[in-house]
């Protein structure tokens, strides 16, 4: 086994995090527009920019087990 390739389990695993991060990013977006304090607006807004930085470090993770 190559050093760097996923075993079947570990890809599923990072695919229900993608999965769940996709859905805390929604769900945190969603909010934004029903909240009036600015405070937890910006809290959300953090929250939003940080998933979809983890979005994008696990689809690269992804994609690099599927061209192995």
């Amino acid at each position: 086994m190559e050093p760097h390739s996923l075993t079947l389990h570990e890809t599923m695993e990072i695919h229900e995090l993608l999965n769940f991060k996709t859905i805390c990013m929604t769900t945190s977006k969603l909010i934004q527009g029903i909240v009036f304090d600015q405070d937890l607006k910006a809290l959300l807004e953090k929250d939003v920019q940080q998933s979809m930085q983890a979005v994008t470090t696990l689809q690269g993770l992804l994609s690099k087990t599927q061209l192995q």
